[in-house]
């Protein structure tokens, strides 16, 4: 009976003893994984909520809160002018449609830049900022770097005229932005080259006024400017005898051979005879 008791006694210390040791596993298993777990969640880039779109829309597409979801997105990589929640894309008070200024893909981020305003149309007056005015430029081949043109590229425009009997080529703005191409302000719907017969600038009051004298006394250019180009330019003019490297005539006054004569009577006629000058 001893030997039995003695038995279970060291069958159940041994038993005991094995679950210690597999609960120590266990423990030990356990914080190596919340000591990683914590180490991950400390390296993890901080997220935020942003509004992307749950289906693709084109150019002239109304966007409305049904079109829209929330989703994570990096913080430090937010892009410019996205919508961090629907009061904000869709103030109380004001309409719940938008337009769709550019075309955007499933599950992309709604930025400022791509939608009209609360109840806005597409049209050019939700492309001109504050201040701003559209004005039209009649090109063709030869002037308007046609087929490469496209809304929201920049251009120089430059004027060829008459001036002071000299034909000349002068800068008149620098930098000015497209907003339309023809009656086509969609920068999605422009990716085949065309020839233009119009295009469409953004341009202040006095700029318009500038360009539309330009425009009834010569012949406009433009000259398409680079994405990353920020050089601005104010003097630029070009004259025919520029061009061809003519220098301008010296002009050199030549003073007059003085002549002294006398008047004499000789029978009732006058008679003018030349002599030497004595002074």
């Amino acid at each position: 009976m001893r030997m039995v008791f003695g038995l279970v006694l060291i069958l159940g210390i041994g038993l005991a003893g094995f679950a210690v040791y597999m609960a120590q596993g266990y423990i030990s298993q356990t914080q190596a994984e919340r000591d990683a777990l914590r180490a991950v969640q400390a390296s993890a880039v901080p997220l935020v909520d942003i509004l992307v779109v749950s289906t693709p829309k084109k150019y002239g597409d109304p966007l409305t809160p049904e079109d829209v979801m929330q989703i994570k997105w990096q913080a430090d990589a937010v892009p410019e002018g996205a919508f961090t929640d629907a009061a904000a894309l869709f103030p109380e008070g004001a309409p719940n449609t938008r337009i769709v200024l550019r075309a955007v893909e499933k599950f992309e981020p709604v930025l400022a830049v791509k939608v009209t305003e609360p109840g806005e149309d597409a049209g050019l007056t939700s492309r001109l900022a504050k201040g701003m005015r559209a004005f039209t430029i009649q090109v063709d081949v030869s002037s308007g770097v046609s087929g490469f043109l496209r809304p929201g590229d920049r251009v120089d425009v430059y004027w060829t005229g008459n001036q002071q009997g000299q034909d000349v080529t002068k800068l008149i703005d620098s930098s000015v932005r497209l907003i339309a191409i023809d009656q086509r302000a969609d920068n999605d719907q422009a990716d085949m080259a065309q020839i233009a017969g119009t295009v469409t600038i953004e341009a202040t009051p006095m700029q318009v006024a500038a360009l539309t004298l330009a425009q009834s006394t010569g012949r406009l250019t433009l000259a398409l400017v680079g994405n990353n180009d920020d050089s601005l330019f104010s003097a630029v003019e070009v004259n025919r005898d520029q061009l061809l490297g003519v220098q301008a005539a010296e002009v050199v006054e030549v003073e007059a051979a003085k002549v002294c004569t006398i008047r004499t009577n000789k029978g009732g006629e006058s008679v003018e005879t030349q002599i030497p000058c004595t002074n």
